[in-house]
């Protein structure tokens, strides 16, 4: 009885350990001026003024929800631009989530790469069912430094990369998810964190950049369709 209670206690002390325990307490483990920093870009990027091209999409200015969250998922910061849809909330911290989800120091994924193969026959249908949004952060001004989680596989989500580690991911949506792409894209470089080590698009090393499927032509590859014509490759 004594050896049986014995290798309990173990069992419980080795689960409990941490090597073991995923912690999901702790604050957002980006500084504060560097999310800072990638927030500022926000308003920059959608002033016409400064982006004479424009970003695409249906508003000018563009509307917008941005979100950043740390490498293990933590959410660190959403602002927004304007009368922004409040369903976009939710949906910037969702690709800024898988963004970082999908992207390591090897390979660099935005969630507009991801659009082709999470369709039906695509090598990752069914990737959109894994780590689920939680409802407990659909209220504003909720989740600060904790977990939402989400997926999503169309435009407006990149990775955060300084010193080619991956230190988050960066989330937009208030537009279509073309312009969503641009902005992010763009918002990224103005602040410095795009130094991916290679990507998906175009010859090797390649980019995370979005790649449109013809027109009339289904997504094939790491494809995402248009969604205006107005829309830009960033």
């Amino acid at each position: 009885m004594i050896k049986k209670r014995w290798f309990l206690a173990a069992i419980g002390v080795a689960l409990c350990s941490p090597a073991f325990a995923d912690d999901g307490g702790g604050a957002c483990a980006i500084p504060a001026a560097t999310v800072t920093n990638i927030q500022s870009q926000l308003a920059n990027v959608v002033d016409p003024k400064k982006y004479p091209d424009g970003n695409g999409g249906i508003f000018s200015p563009n509307l917008m929800w941005s979100a950043v969250v740390d490498r293990s998922g933590r959410l660190c910061s959403v602002i927004k631009t304007g009368d922004a849809w409040p369903g976009s909330r939710a949906i910037a911290i969702a690709k800024a989530n898988t963004a970082n989800d999908f992207s390591n120091k090897k390979l660099a994924l935005s969630t507009a790469n991801l659009y082709g193969p999470t369709q039906p026959g695509g090598s990752l249908y069914g990737l959109n069912n894994s780590n689920p949004f939680n409802p407990e952060f659909l209220a504003p001004r909720s989740g600060a430094n904790q977990f939402a989680g989400g997926i999503i596989t169309f435009g407006g989500g990149v990775a955060l990369y300084q010193g080619g580690e991956v230190i988050g991911g960066l989330g937009v949506s208030g537009d279509s998810s073309c312009a969503d792409h641009a902005i992010a894209y763009r918002m990224r470089k103005a602040a410095g964190f795009d130094g991916i080590p290679a990507g998906v698009i175009g010859k090797p090393p390649g980019t995370d950049n979005i790649s449109y499927a013809p027109l009339g032509t289904p997504p094939t590859g790491f494809q995402q369709p248009h969604c205006f014509p107005s829309d830009i490759t960033p």
